[in-house]
């Protein structure tokens, strides 16, 4: 393999026992371990992972795609802007760490690095808009040794302060890894999915809520169709997709600066671009599905989702303030699960955090965690004094906060935040 920029490490692990399971994968216990920091090198990597991820995928591993990580390189790499200048910023640059044995690629670790403020912070790749981060590696007997070894590799090749790993499921690959090497859980949080396997049909999954709750939908969709035709798009790519995730961003900040809110995510202008060029899904598709409700005409409900091995990840539920008394998303929210039956899906995965309305529809969830390891001494400082005290203090307080407060604090909090931040 010739590619560009490149660190090489090789590790001898150590010996462990034959495994007779039909479902491992067994290889010589040795790896080649590199660091991809140059685009050119990502790039070169299309075929070899998107073999590992036919192979070793999961549905949940839906933000691991070599696709998905190529459209949020194309909008979220590239050199300091001004903004980021002014804000003390690096800027993203690549980490991405893979594995190889006997020439085949085993593992992929998708990483980034930032410095902000003198910390040097390493997280996943596709971050803000990816919602779970794992690694992909194969099923092979030795895992959790190639697991530690290409931590030890990033550790010692990244001269990073902090390793940052947000969204990381309990059934995660690298949710074991975080044990071993004594990794902090910043944040818990829940998942709430709807698990469709559990009943035949739509008409069945229904018989779960209450009466009154089904009697209430059916009332909200005869008030909204007082108000004109009811029409819902379902698309699976293309121009007028596009054109709906852009509007679902946009309706998204609209409610957050109702509410007093501030997510830098949203509100940098590179969420929107990515967003519609997933959603149009012109050049490496990744399952995109953009969902609407439109009310005479008018938007009223979006949802952007995100499909994998049968599972959908229900990324962006957004209505128009317009219609927030309508109960529009309620409604786009019934026909998703409709045609969640009817496309066949196993799940639809609502993501953390484990909001109140999620669990009116879901039954069931699942944890995901927020991790911390310090690297160096500065990075110990930083994860003790801001992740672990002031960070969620800061957060808890805001909230209290009344809503023309929270305005006034969202704007100024807006001016100096890291453009990569939430």
């Amino acid at each position: 393999m010739s590619v560009a920029a490149r660190s090489l490490t090789s590790f001898e692990l150590p010996a462990l026992q034959e495994d007779r399971s039909p479902n491992v994968v067994r290889h010589p216990t040795f790896c080649e371990f590199d660091l991809i920091t140059e685009r050119r090198a990502f790039d070169a990597l299309e075929a070899d992972w998107n073999d590992l991820f036919a192979r070793a995928g999961n549905p949940a591993n839906v933000f691991q795609t070599f696709s998905f990580c190529w459209h949020w390189a194309n909008h979220y790499l590239h050199e300091p802007d001004l903004r980021e200048r002014r804000s003390r910023s690096s800027g993203l640059k690549l980490r991405l760490i893979t594995a190889h044995r006997d020439g085949r690629l085993v593992m992929v670790w998708p990483l980034v690095s930032e410095r902000v403020r003198g910390i040097t912070q390493v997280f996943w790749m596709g971050e803000p808009v990816s919602q779970y981060g794992d690694v992909l590696i194969d099923a092979v007997e030795d895992k959790g040794a190639i697991l530690r070894a290409a931590y030890e590799f990033l550790r010692t090749q990244t001269r990073a302060d902090i390793l940052r790993l947000r969204r990381v499921r309990e059934d995660a690959n690298v949710a074991p890894l975080m044990a071993d090497i004594s990794a902090t859980a910043a944040d818990r949080q829940l998942a709430p999915y709807m698990d469709l396997t559990s009943a035949n049909d739509f008409q069945a999954f229904e018989q779960r809520y209450s009466s009154k709750t089904r009697k209430n939908r059916r009332r909200l969709f005869r008030r909204l169709e007082e108000k004109g035709p009811i029409e819902f798009l379902r698309l699976h790519g293309g121009e007028e997709a596009r054109q709906l995730a852009v509007e679902a961003v946009a309706l998204k900040a609209e409610w957050l600066k109702s509410r007093g809110l501030l997510s830098n995510a949203i509100a940098d202008r590179r969420m929107a671009g990515l967003f519609a060029d997933l959603a149009e899904g012109k050049t490496k598709p990744t399952g995109c599905i953009v969902s609407a409700l439109k009310s005479n005409g008018e938007i009223a409900a979006l949802e952007v989702s995100f499909a994998c091995k049968a599972r959908l990840a229900m990324h962006l539920i957004v209505f128009n303030l317009a219609f927030e008394k309508s109960g529009a998303g309620v409604l786009l929210l019934e026909q998703s699960l409709k045609d969640g039956y009817a496309e066949r899906f196993d799940a639809l995965d609502m993501l953390a955090p484990g909001d109140d309305y999620k669990f009116d529809w879901c039954d069931k969830s699942g944890s995901v965690v927020d991790w911390v390891k310090p690297l160096t001494l500065r990075g110990e400082i930083y994860a003790r004094a801001y992740l672990g005290f002031l960070r969620g203090r800061i957060k808890t307080a805001l909230k209290k906060l009344p809503q023309p407060l929270r305005r006034l604090m969202r704007n100024g909090l807006a001016k100096t935040a890291s453009p990569s931040s939430e």
